[in-house]
This record gives C-alpha cells, sequence and structure tokens, in this order.
C-alpha cells in the first residue's frame, strides 16, 4: 500500500514540474517576443501631433491670456450682491484694491463655473481686531458652496480646520503659510467639481488642490459637502455655481483675481 502511495504521489512532482517547466519556457518565449517587438518600434510609432495646443501667454502679476478676468482693480462689473444677484455687488474698491464692506453682504460672480483654476490676493485688515475666527475673517465658496477660508493666521491659535488655508470645518491645511503682517497672500485653487447623475445621485465628490503663498496646503483633497459652520456637511445637488466671497464683518482686501476654467 505504501509502494503505491509513493508512486502516486513521485507521479504527481513529475506532472507539477513538468507544469512549471512548460509555464517558465512559456514566459521566457512571451518575454523574448515582446523584447523583439520592442526593438522593431521607431520614435514616431509612439508620437502624435494632434489635436493642435492652444497657446497660452503669462506675465508677471498678470493673468494668463485665456483667463477670465474677475477684477483688475478698476470696477465691479464681473461681481453682483449675492443677497440680490440683480444688483451691482456692494463692495468699496479704492487704490486698485477690493474691500470687503462690513455688514453689506456676500459678492458673487455673474457667471457660474464647473471645474477651474482659480487665483486670489488677499490681506488682512490694516488693524487686526478680535481673537481666532474673529481676526481678518473672510472666505472664498467654490461654486458658492464649498468655503476656503480666509483669515489672518499670524499666531492665532484657532481651530486649525478654520484656519486660512482649510477647507472650513473639514480640511486643515497641511502647513500653516504665513507672512509678516501688510503684506499680501496668494491663493492658487484648482478645483474639480462634485458630479451627480440625472437622478440626482452623487457619483464622485468634488477635489480641490491649493497652494497658499505657493506652498501646497491642500493636495487632491476630497471635499465631503457643504462647508457648515454647525454641524455636518451637506450633500447639495448642484450644477455650476459662481465664486462668492464672504462678508464676515472684516475689512479685508482683494486684487487680482482670475480664473480658468478646465
Amino acid at each position: 500500500m505504501n509502494t503505491y502511495i509513493y508512486i502516486y504521489v513521485k507521479s504527481i512532482y513529475y506532472s507539477m514540474n513538468k507544469i512549471f517547466q512548460i509555464s517558465s519556457l512559456f514566459c521566457l518565449s512571451l518575454m523574448s517576443t515582446l523584447t523583439y517587438a520592442q526593438t522593431k518600434f521607431k520614435p514616431e510609432d509612439t508620437e502624435f501631433y494632434t489635436p493642435t495646443l492652444r497657446t497660452v501667454t503669462t506675465a508677471a502679476n498678470k493673468a494668463p491670456s485665456d483667463a477670465i478676468v474677475l477684477f483688475d482693480g478698476s470696477n465691479l462689473n464681473q461681481w453682483v450682491s449675492s443677497k440680490n444677484t440683480s444688483q451691482q455687488a456692494p463692495w468699496q474698491v479704492k487704490d486698485a484694491v477690493l474691500i470687503s464692506t462690513p455688514h453689506t453682504g456676500d459678492i458673487q460672480t455673474k457667471q457660474n463655473f464647473e471645474d477651474f483654476q482659480l487665483h486670489v490676493e488677499w490681506k488682512s485688515p490694516e488693524v487686526i481686531k478680535g481673537e481666532g475666527q474673529g481676526r481678518g475673517n473672510s472666505g472664498i465658496f467654490l461654486q458658492g458652496h464649498y468655503e476656503v477660508q480666509v483669515l489672518d493666521n499670524n499666531n492665532n491659535p484657532t481651530y486649525v480646520n478654520g484656519q486660512a488655508g482649510s477647507v472650513y470645518k473639514q480640511q486643515p491645511p497641511l502647513v500653516t503659510a504665513v507672512k509678516p503682517a501688510g503684506e499680501w497672500h496668494t491663493y492658487d485653487i484648482v478645483y474639480t467639481a462634485p458630479r451627480f447623475n440625472v437622478d440626482g445621485v452623487l457619483i464622485k465628490k468634488g477635489m480641490v488642490t491649493l497652494l497658499h503663498n505657493g506652498v501646497v496646503v491642500q493636495y487632491n483633497t476630497q471635499i465631503e459637502g457643504t462647508t457648515e459652520y454647525i454641524g455636518l456637511p451637506k450633500t447639495l445637488v448642484h450644477g455650476p455655481g459662481p465664486i462668492v466671497l464672504q462678508d464676515h464683518g472684516d475689512l479685508v482686501n482683494f486684487r487680482n483675481i482670475w480664473i480658468r476654467p478646465l
């Protein structure tokens, strides 16, 4: 009986060994074929010349040539009041600077956007009053629903998911990118809007990457929903929406605002 078992096991071992040898030879043969095929490629086999790329010109301190200029220091023609979109934005423009006028309400762009690259420069008030969220507070709402926080961040120990550069009440910045008091900050935002199917079901959440003063502080951050002051994010079905600048009661300054739809 043991002899039969031995012969049976040995036959299985022999068969498995043969299968392994055949598999190894097949893999070697396939690799040789692919290597041979690779040597037959020409450089032009993996090059293409269409579609022709658009040319975008850039210059220091100027918007790219294909950007929509939302504020260049001259007027508020691209903006309206969020309280009443039939009225012009009530904020003040002085010395080519847009100043958040306290208690007049938010302002928003006349145009609606979906995916985009947004550039905004901002500066805290000359005189900082208050503590925490009361120090030079404003915000930039993407599509009118998702706030990127604007706040004086010099020695300001407020909650981290409410700091400058945060996705408000959701995701704190990776680092705090500070500048001396009185200097201008820059935000460069790359945003992908959430997507909903025909039944209004969320199929892809929004994403945002933010460079604050040239430093990455949000990197492919998933936006969980509306940025609520109280409570959890909400899923709100929507299409393209405006850029909104928040009136939080502080004299926050803005300049050089432009956007590139993607």
